[in-house]
């Protein structure tokens, strides 16, 4: 039994999606990144007694994607990478939480485009507060890569001087402010 970090005190939290955000970078013809974000839709975060207890569940709209270009969002949401069509949402569900050091280690389900991949989210505990609502909040940074072929998520274009578009490796980054249920 791994104790709960400082002032964050059992109980089942939802997150706050107008504070809430999902990222993902991904290298673009070798040299540069392209940054998006998939609003999340739903997710609960149940703070156990200790760590070990604990878990999290979320829903994500692939069908919001945003990179700030439209006619990639677009392709992005066809059937050569994400078919938002038939998969309108990605979901995660954790296995196990367990501690690292000062942060912690959250194994869980990932599912993109109907693949389904277990995935490990780095997580950092970033504080609770009070909001000026009177609402319990709490703050959680999170962080993992992934290989899109693992999901199934292959499309790519060669580029003349050698090399693909779309790198395989994604950085995703999760920012969450979610409220205490009473």
């Amino acid at each position: 039994m791994t104790a709960l970090p400082t002032n964050l005190t059992p109980g089942t939290y939802v997150a706050d999606p107008t504070h809430t955000q999902a990222s993902f970078t991904v290298r673009h013809a070798g040299i540069s990144k392209v940054r998006g974000t998939v609003p999340v839709t739903e997710a609960t975060i149940v703070v156990g007694d200790d760590v070990e207890s604990s878990s999290v569940t979320a829903t994500l709209d692939a069908t919001a994607i945003s990179t700030g270009d439209a006619g990639r969002d677009g392709h992005l949401q066809s059937a050569d990478f994400f078919s938002t069509d038939v998969n309108p949402t990605w979901t995660f569900s954790s296995t196990s939480v367990t501690a690292d050091g000062d942060d912690f280690k959250v194994v869980g389900d990932l599912t993109i485009a109907g693949v389904t991949k277990p995935v490990t989210l780095n997580l950092e505990y970033t504080g609770s507060a009070t909001d000026p609502f009177g609402n319990p909040r709490a703050a959680f940074e999170a962080s993992t890569t992934i290989s899109r072929k693992e999901w199934g998520i292959t499309w790519n274009a060669a580029l003349e001087a050698g090399g693909v578009l779309v790198s395989d490796k994604v950085a995703i980054a999760l920012d969450v402010s979610a409220i205490k249920q009473a």
